[in-house]
């Protein structure tokens, strides 16, 4: 593993500026183009890249921590960079032919996503035909391809696969229809596709990604992809969240200490002993976010390296704790928020945005809480549970 820390520096260095095209992001319902060209000159999209095609192969650690710092500037330019930074690791994942589709000849093509099998796949001659209507496609005019879940049905109409399909820009529409109160700037719209043959090269089981494998490995035989699908890609949709539990959180202890409270008799709020347990409180749920979704990454990293299988109750242990991170940093937002005062109702207020932001990333279907908690218990009572979606 790397540590690419050049990364990390550079992202630092950008934090202001995605601060202050925060207000921009929201009125033109994506990131703005600046921030973008901002985050490729630094590397991060290539992050998980494999190394043949220009990457980094990153710990992902490291990924998680630019995301979210970057989060910590504005929600939903970590949102997209992290959603998007994380696809090359899946399409490392793909068969050579996709690969040398994506990065043959520019390694910095990137790709959206929407993975719930809305869509419908029938069986053709090498591959399949897919049709259907996407929702959630975050980032979506920042990338050339899109990746796509789709069940695929056999001639008799039964379903017989789940699968990620890959689909260049050319084949797809993009419906502008992301109108919303949080995460403005994703730019979150439909993806719409239209009777679209499919390669089968181009196409992932999810089965497979389930048991840990992918075609792509015989080429990109780095340890970090050998990773379990959901344990990075739902933590890529916790980290932007504690990024915006950071972010509000250096903005209230800053706000607090210029803070009088002419209702209290121009009590200086730094000088409140209520509001010292608060942000402790507070701290603290943010800090033990990310601890346990950063150890349970690095304990999985571990078992990458010895050769071993990842036990099946350690991935249900990411399930759990990124879920509950996600709970943990919106709590924190929350408290912080209700002891803000007026003040933090202002557009342009990092507080406010983050509340809402912190909002709408919760109702993400990775963090569906009881789910991932049932799964949790249900395996320590030794009831038996499907690997293949954890």
């Amino acid at each position: 593993m790397t540590t690419p820390s050049p990364v990390l520096d550079a992202i630092r260095d950008l934090l202001p500026g995605f601060r202050d095209r925060a207000d921009e992001a929201e009125r033109l319902r994506q990131v703005p183009e600046q921030s973008v060209k901002e985050l490729e000159e630094t590397g991060f999209f290539r992050m998980l890249q494999p190394a043949r095609f220009d990457g980094l192969e990153s710990d992902p650690v490291d990924f998680f921590t630019a995301v979210r710092l970057i989060a910590s500037a504005d929600g939903s330019t970590g949102w997209i960079c992290s959603v998007l930074g994380v696809h090359p690791w899946q399409v490392a994942l793909f068969a050579d032919q996709a690969q040398q589709a994506v990065w043959g000849s520019d390694t910095s093509t990137r790709l959206s996503s929407s993975y719930a099998p809305t869509g419908k796949a029938v069986l053709a001659d090498g591959g399949y035909t897919l049709s259907g209507k996407w929702s959630f496609s975050s980032g979506s005019a920042h990338a050339q391809w899109v990746l796509l879940g789709g069940l695929v049905f056999n001639e008799d109409g039964n379903v017989v696969d789940f699968k990620t399909f890959m689909i260049p820009r050319k084949d797809y529409e993009i419906l502008d229809v992301w109108n919303v109160v949080g995460l403005r700037g994703t730019g979150s719209n439909d993806i719409a596709v239209a009777d679209v043959f499919v390669p089968e090269a181009f196409t992932l089981s999810m089965s497979d990604t389930g048991r840990c494998f992918g075609p792509g490995q015989e080429q990109n035989r780095a340890d970090l992809y050998k990773l379990p699908f959901h344990s990075l890609f739902t933590s890529t949709i916790t980290s932007p969240i504690v990024g915006m539990a950071s972010g509000a959180y250096a903005e209230h202890v800053e706000m607090q200490q210029q803070r009088v409270r002419a209702a209290y008799l121009d009590e200086l709020a730094s000088s409140d002993p209520f509001a010292a347990v608060r942000i402790a409180r507070a701290g603290s749920e943010i800090d033990a976010a990310w601890a346990l979704l950063m150890a349970n990454i690095r304990e999985e990293q571990a078992h990458v390296a010895r050769g071993e299988k990842i036990p099946l109750n350690l991935r249900l242990k990411v399930r759990r704790d990124q879920v509950l991170g996600t709970q943990r940093a919106i709590d924190a937002i929350d408290a912080l928020f209700e002891a803000s005062g007026g003040r933090a109702l202002a557009e342009g207020t990092y507080l406010q945005r983050a509340w809402r932001d912190a909002h709408a990333g919760r109702v993400h279907a990775a963090n569906d809480p009881e789910r991932a908690l049932k799964m949790f218990g249900e395996l320590e009572f030794g009831h038996k549970i499907d690997p293949g979606m954890y």
